[in-house]
């Protein structure tokens, strides 16, 4: 016996699928294990001997009320400094990644100073750029040179994640097949053609998800120019704590921080699946292609 009934026309019955079952239970237990989880942290952090204290000085809910409005209202420059650098860092990353791929010797100096700035502004702290340049080219007192910190908190950001960004399009660029230039050059275009027509295009392409990572991490740096006098969000935090003596409004920065870049973040991951099934796609069309060929091309059997 093979545990099937019959049907009536004559073929076995399908067994029922436990695979609705299966995916509930799992769901179920995965819930009952994130409540367990976060309560008993919950009990282990309520029930300390310095709670109260914790809790009188980053959750007084009078403070946060008071110092939101204001945080909020500074986080304005923290957005021109993101989209004004940004804007830069884009334009002056691509131009690095394509000195840093242009071929043959009469290009090693171009490649070579610019591996040493990506190597460089790499290698340095962001908060030490941002010192050196906030406070040491205005203090050499040079006529005409700007002396204002945001211009030189736009200036060491864009200096710093262009080197970032130039590596992200490097890598673009080198993932694009050789064989797409041999044969744009094949067609007549020049080698500047065929990278603005054929690599770059596609190159730019792939790197959005990894160039959204970069600007998360650009958009929490603005931060770091609060330390030249710049005042947006975390400086007007630090202001508010100062006249409160409470670390809540430190608590009001953090949660602005979180609803502006988690969504950012849940974009990237999607963009990521979304390119990961357009190219699995790509392949599988291709590998079907290939295979109709195949099955085209074959003689059928019997035929002269």
């Amino acid at each position: 016996m093979s545990g099937l009934q019959g049907r009536g026309d004559g073929r076995p019955a399908r067994r029922p699928r436990g695979g609705d079952a299966s995916a509930f239970r799992s769901t179920l237990i995965a819930l009952a294990s994130t409540v367990v989880f976060f309560g008993a942290l919950a009990w282990i952090v309520v029930s300390s001997p310095g709670w109260p204290a914790i809790q009188r000085s980053f959750l007084n809910g009078k403070v946060f009320a008071a110092s939101l409005p204001s945080i909020v209202g500074s986080f304005a420059v923290n957005v021109q400094l993101f989209l004004i650098a940004e804007v830069l860092i884009l334009g002056l990353g691509m131009v690095i990644a394509v000195l840093r791929s242009l071929p043959g010797p009469v290009f090693f100096p171009v490649r070579l100073v610019t591996t040493i700035y990506v190597d460089v502004f790499r290698a340095l702290p962001g908060v030490l750029v941002i010192y050196i340049l906030g406070f040491g080219i205005p203090g050499l007192g040079i006529a005409g040179v700007p002396i204002e910190p945001f211009f030189y908190a736009v200036v060491a950001l864009t200096l710093i994640y262009s080197a970032y960004v130039s590596e992200v399009y490097r890598a673009g660029i080198e993932s694009i097949h050789p064989s797409q230039d041999a044969a744009a050059r094949s067609l007549g275009l020049s080698r500047f053609q065929s990278l603005r027509y054929v690599i770059l295009p596609q190159a730019v392409r792939r790197v959005v998800p990894p160039l959204l990572n970069d600007f998360i991490g650009l958009q929490k740096d603005t931060v770091l120019v609060s330390y030249i006098g710049v005042v947006e969000i975390f400086r007007q935090s630090y202001i508010k704590q100062a006249g409160s003596f409470n670390y809540t409004p430190y608590l009001a920065t953090a949660l602005v921080f979180l609803v502006m870049t988690i969504p950012l973040a849940r974009l990237t991951d999607w963009l990521i699946a979304r390119e990961v099934r357009r190219r699995q796609g790509g392949a599988a069309l291709a590998l079907a292609g290939t295979q109709g060929r195949g099955v085209a091309s074959a003689p059928t059997r019997g035929a002269r």
